[in-house]
Parts: C-alpha cells; sequence; structure tokens
C-alpha cells in the first residue's frame, strides 16, 4: 500500500463520518481515528457527561457562546428593527455545530418563547452533534426578545440563536 492510497483511505474515512476504522493486512497495520484531530475545533458549552473531553481542549479554542452584538452589524442588517434598539441586545449564539432543538422532546414544551424572562444557567435549546444532545444554557440575565432558528433547523459555530434583552 503506498502513501496516496493511504491519503484516499484518509479522506474516505473523513467524509464516511466513521470515528475510527482499524486497516490489518499482511504486513501492514493502520488505524485511522477522525474526530480528536479535526482542522476546526469542537467548542462546547456545558456537557456533565463529556467532562474528560472538556477539560483535554486547550482554553484557546473554548469560545464564550454570548457575545456584545456590534451596532454596525445590527446597521445593515435588513431584519433588525433600528440600531440603537437592537445594540443593546445580546446575541446568544451557537458553541457548536449541529441541529437546534427548541424543545426537550417532541410532546414536550419549548424551552423559552418571546417575552419569557431568564436567568443564568437557564437551558434555551439543545444542539444534537454527533449523536450527543448538548443543553445551552444562558450566560445572560434577561428577556427573550427574539427567536432567530427555528425548531429541528441545522446550526453553524457562532451562528446567532437568540436576543436578549439584559435590561
Amino acid at each position: 500500500m503506498d502513501i496516496k492510497e493511504i491519503q484516499n483511505l484518509i479522506k474516505f474515512v473523513a467524509k464516511s463520518g466513521a470515528s475510527e476504522v482499524k486497516l490489518e493486512m499482511d504486513d501492514i497495520k493502520i488505524t485511522i481515528k477522525t474526530g480528536s484531530e479535526d482542522k476546526e475545533p469542537t467548542y462546547f458549552q456545558q456537557m456533565p457527561m463529556q467532562g474528560q473531553m472538556q477539560q483535554a481542549m486547550p482554553q484557546q479554542q473554548q469560545a464564550p457562546a454570548v457575545a456584545q452584538e456590534a451596532p454596525k452589524a445590527a446597521a445593515g442588517d435588513s431584519q433588525e428593527s433600528a440600531p440603537d434598539e437592537s445594540s443593546k441586545h445580546i446575541t446568544v449564539k451557537s458553541p457548536i455545530i449541529g441541529t437546534l432543538y427548541r424543545k426537550p422532546s417532541p410532546d414536550k414544551p419549548v424551552f423559552v418563547e418571546v417575552g419569557d424572562s431568564i436567568k443564568v444557567g437557564d437551558v434555551l435549546c439543545v444542539i444534537e452533534a454527533m449523536k450527543l444532545f448538548n443543553e445551552i444554557e444562558s450566560e445572560v440575565s434577561g428577556k427573550i426578545v427574539k427567536v432567530l432558528v427555528d425548531d429541528s433547523s441545522p446550526v453553524e459555530f457562532d451562528q446567532p440563536l437568540f436576543l436578549v434583552d439584559p435590561s
């Protein structure tokens, strides 16, 4: 097996979504593991079941899930109301890539609605990533002004999810 075939095998495994593949041929043994060696870092906000994974990540890769929305971005966005009004809102952003669910299960009510008051630690939604359901908790207290995503929709890292009025 030459280096070109090994590189093609690695690409194939990465595209397939398998987390580990072992290949043994005559005098060659190859193990390919994906997930921990990604080009893009994986971000976790809070995962009680996966505490060891979170500890293993370097601090520089952890990103806050809440950021202050820039007034310039709001001014250029036609979906926002007035720039001075939305600049006081805090945007809750997705800490990971996955599928967002606004309900804990299909037969339960949504975690938060527009107008709900929230406090630090309240669960806002759940994001499924690699068959794990990650609760996204609020890092701010305030009132939900706008829900920016639909239930069961895919979300990207750092995608705005909710607008919160901290006052």
